[in-house]
């Protein structure tokens, strides 16, 4: 799956597991269906611990959850199906031989909430917990993945190339200013504004660079006039000066 902008935190305490492997888009566009899979290794890593329950939340509509149990020879030994944003009971136990378990969550990538362009909206792709008995529960891993419309993310793309241009422009107040506006625009929704205002920034820091430009090539220039006059004016002094000799000698 194509790579956009992924935000990705495993958590694992001494007394989780291991997440070996991750298969999951960096973003997605609203109302489009993606697929994520996380593998969990060293299922045991508190020795006290040989049986406990996996449970797991996504922010995902329309959501088919398939968790896969593997045994120490790679054989898959189980499979068990969930629906809904939320799944638990999945026993991990040493029992049956469990010695990987890879979760897969397929889903529809739902609404934006509310646009900020920093940060950049995202969505709990897939998040898994080890539940023990007597209530106490840890983290595993936790994926977060971007969302977007066609829209907000053609207005992002504007928004950071003018950014681009405006730092390279040394930040020009005007341009700033005018980006901020541009920002605002996208924070309410109003992506064709801030589109325009976005260019419009753009517009004015290059405007910025190439005044930049021309006065330090004019400025190169006048040095460039005075070396030469003063090369010129060092010659002649340095002919007179000859001439002058040449006279007296005579």
């Amino acid at each position: 799956m194509a790579a956009l902008a992924l935000l990705l935190a495993a958590v694992a305490p001494a007394a989780a597991v291991s997440v070996t492997g991750t298969d999951a888009p960096d973003g997605a566009e609203v109302g489009s269906q993606v697929t994520a899979t996380v593998t969990l290794s060293e299922l045991y890593r508190n020795p006290s611990l040989n049986e406990w329950q996996l449970a797991g939340s996504t922010d995902l509509t329309d959501v088919t959850w398939t968790v896969m149990w593997y045994d120490q020879t790679g054989a898959r030994v189980d499979q068990q199906s969930y629906d809904g944003g939320n799944f638990s009971g999945a026993t991990v136990t040493t029992e049956s031989d469990h010695a990987e378990v890879r979760v897969r969550v397929s889903g529809t990538v739902p609404q934006v909430g509310s646009y900020t362009y920093e940060p950049q909206p995202s969505f709990t792709l897939l998040s898994l917990r080890q539940a023990r008995s007597g209530g106490a529960s840890n983290d595993v891993v936790a994926l977060n993945a971007t969302h977007y419309t066609p829209a907000s993310r053609e207005a992002r793309q504007a928004l950071d190339s003018a950014a681009a241009t405006i730092e390279e422009a040394g930040n020009p107040t005007e341009a700033q200013g005018t980006f901020d506006s541009a920002v605002s625009a996208y924070n309410s929704g109003n992506f064709d504004n801030a589109v325009t205002l976005a260019d419009r920034a753009a517009d004015e820091a290059a405007a910025v660079q190439r005044t930049q430009r021309r006065n330090q090539l004019l400025l190169y220039g006048a040095g460039a006039v005075v070396a030469l006059a003063a090369v010129v004016g060092g010659g002649f002094l340095l002919w007179r000066s000859r001439q002058d000799s040449y006279d007296k000698l005579g």
